[in-house]
């Protein structure tokens, strides 16, 4: 079984067309792998399908950086399982 952090890295590579062994925790989505706006909506709903969770905009305007969308996931992961 994938880990999140290789399924979030797995999304990522995917949505924004880069390998995926050159997606690194500390990458930001717009600087580091030249994500535009219209690819970080794109990849946050490929996240929300992937993880089967939603991202309010308010929350998606955060996650500026693979490591802040890893971290989110388990989060909301972790939330659901307790819940």
């Amino acid at each position: 079984m994938d880990t999140i952090e290789q399924r979030v890295k797995r999304v990522v590579a995917r949505e924004l067309g880069v390998e995926e062994a050159k997606v690194l925790n500390v990458h930001s989505f717009a600087e580091d792998l030249e994500a535009d706006s219209l690819a970080r909506v794109e990849l946050v709903l490929a996240l929300e399908n992937e993880f089967d969770i939603t991202i309010p905009d308010d929350q998606a305007d955060g996650l500026q950086t693979v490591q802040q969308a890893i971290d989110y996931a388990r989060e909301a992961l972790g939330s659901a399982v307790t819940a």
